[in-house]
């Protein structure tokens, strides 16, 4: 017979990223960010090949990101708005975690699959923060596809990519709830 965890499901039930411009300084210092980080480290890891790693990225260097971001943004030709919309996370939110998607080389484990594994360190880690009670958003966007903004402004190797920006801070207004997915429209039950 399974041992539940009631406050553990009703988080997962009840869990809600927190909008990234709605985040306040201060962040989590050093020694509150380390339990997070571990725990998104225990993630689905099939092969033990730990195809990710962790950029931190606190408030100077948030800063300098935001003018880097408006430089790649003029260079690929986005709007102003874009722009503006794109910078906002940086110069707002206090610190954010970089979840780096490193691939290696494995006859057995399929890339794919290493992917999902940095996908499912960007969740672990966002949930870790929410449960410990930071305001967190998990990011992308379009500078995390550009290769010269990843290797100029954080320093990414040619075979890594960004598998999310999480920005972690201090909750500045609950958000409102959502509308979420009707499970009986995309779940399927199979008997035989």
């Amino acid at each position: 017979m399974p041992t539940p965890n009631p406050a553990a499901m009703d988080f997962l039930l009840t869990r809600r990223s927190r909008p990234a411009k709605t985040l306040l300084a201060p962040g989590p210092e050093d020694a509150a960010l380390m339990p997070m980080l571990t725990a998104a480290a225990r993630s689905p890891d099939h092969g033990k090949l730990e195809p990710w790693r962790f950029i931190v990225l606190r408030e100077a260097a948030m800063r300098r990101l935001s003018g880097e971001v408006a430089a790649c943004g003029v260079r690929l030709g986005k709007s102003d708005e874009d722009i503006a919309k794109a910078q906002d996370a940086w110069e707002r939110s206090p610190l954010c975690v970089v979840v780096v998607e490193v691939q290696k080389d494995s006859p057995k484990i399929p890339a794919v699959e290493q992917t999902y594994s940095a996908g499912a360190v960007c969740l672990a880690l966002l949930n870790a923060a929410l449960a410990s009670g930071w305001g967190a958003n998990w990011l992308s966007g379009w500078a995390s596809h550009d290769r010269g903004f990843v290797e100029t402004a954080l320093g990414l190797a040619s075979h890594e990519k960004v598998a999310g920006f999480i920005h972690i801070g201090t909750e500045g207004a609950a958000p409102p709830e959502r509308p979420r997915p009707d499970l009986a429209q995309i779940t399927s039950w199979v008997s035989e």
